[in-house]
């Protein structure tokens, strides 16, 4: 299914693409044009860091789907940030340039990991964003390595309902995500592999 949305970029980055639009206009109105040059590359710049584009969304059950543009780094079973046992950990090089929202890779509950459950691996971080299935079955998404310092910002919250594909963070230039998956999980990618968010799917979980 599509989602229903009117804008091409986050609302995040609206604010800075008005601020280079006005520079632009007021070097052409008091200054040399060529001086509008620098705002105008600012702007485009800027446009390409925040586009938000729609996405397809598959109707796949028991599907995952990236939740970033990006490439394929690793594909591992891990006992790290795992909410029960051993996992498959499908590591993703985010593309800069790429979609600017994080996008579920499964349908399901938002759950808390501060909470204490059997099974919670020592060390998970709690800012890591853990989806319960329908079935069951748990998904956790964690991004590495922030450019400029700054972390995704989630704009979902525990105990709601998240869509397979729909947007849940804005990424904010964060380097690696990581998918945490039930061990039997079967999984499509492999390293170097180009995936798109919300669009492309990377593995299947267990049947229930």
């Amino acid at each position: 299914m599509r989602e229903k949305r009117i804008s091409f970029v986050a609302t995040e980055g609206i604010p800075f693409l008005l601020l280079a639009l006005a520079l632009a206009a007021l070097a052409l109105r008091y200054t040399d044009p060529w001086v509008a040059l620098g705002p105008l590359l600012a702007f485009v710049l800027l446009f390409l860091l925040f586009r938000d584009p729609h996405r397809q969304i598959p109707s796949v059950a028991l599907g995952v789907v990236s939740p970033v543009d990006g490439e394929v780094v690793s594909v591992e079973t891990t006992e790290r940030c795992v909410v029960q046992g051993v996992a498959q950990c499908i590591r993703l090089r985010v593309d800069a340039f790429g979609a600017y929202a994080a996008r579920s890779p499964v349908e399901g509950h938002i759950m808390d990991l501060s909470s204490k459950i059997d099974g919670l691996a020592e060390g998970c971080p709690v800012n890591a964003l853990w989806v319960e299935t329908d079935e069951g079955r748990s998904v956790v998404l964690q991004f590495h390595e922030y450019r400029l310092g700054l972390a995704p910002y989630s704009f979902v919250r525990f105990g709601e309902r998240v869509g397979q594909g729909h947007r849940c963070a804005y990424l904010r230039l964060a380097h690696f995500a990581e998918v945490y998956l039930p061990v039997a999980s079967k999984v499509y990618v492999e390293p170097g592999q180009r995936v798109r968010a919300g669009s492309d799917v990377i593995a299947a979980l267990p049947q229930p």
